[in-house]
């Protein structure tokens, strides 16, 4: 009888530190949900106010620059078309870098994610 004690009283003990492990294994991976989420939260809010505040700087920067570009050819349409033009040359460059950018992007996101 005192093996199959024995034996009883090993398995009792494993059962209940396996079940402590796994409790405790959920608790981790629900504080790495947690903490993953709060960062790609704090990371798009970041993002979305920097943006839009960058946004109204390109924006009145660009208004700026037709009207000088217009005033100095004393043709507004021409600096808007030369503002606009510009705005084109970049977006073609910005097209063409893509897969760079994208590159750059994930690195960046994965030191976040990963570390």
């Amino acid at each position: 009888m005192g093996l199959v004690d024995a034996i009883s009283n090993t398995n009792d003990k494993a059962v209940e530190v396996s079940e402590r492990y796994v409790k405790t294994s959920l608790k981790y991976y629900k504080l790495k949900v947690f903490q993953q989420l709060s960062i790609s939260v704090s990371i798009v809010f970041k993002a979305l106010i920097i943006g839009s505040l960058a946004l109204m700087c390109v924006l009145i920067s660009a208004v700026g620059l037709a009207l000088f570009v217009g005033e100095s050819t004393q043709s507004y349409p021409f600096g808007f078309l030369m503002v606009g033009l510009l705005f084109l040359i970049l977006s073609i460059i910005a097209f063409a870098l893509r897969r760079l950018i994208n590159k750059w992007v994930i690195k960046k996101l994965s030191k976040k994610f990963f570390d």
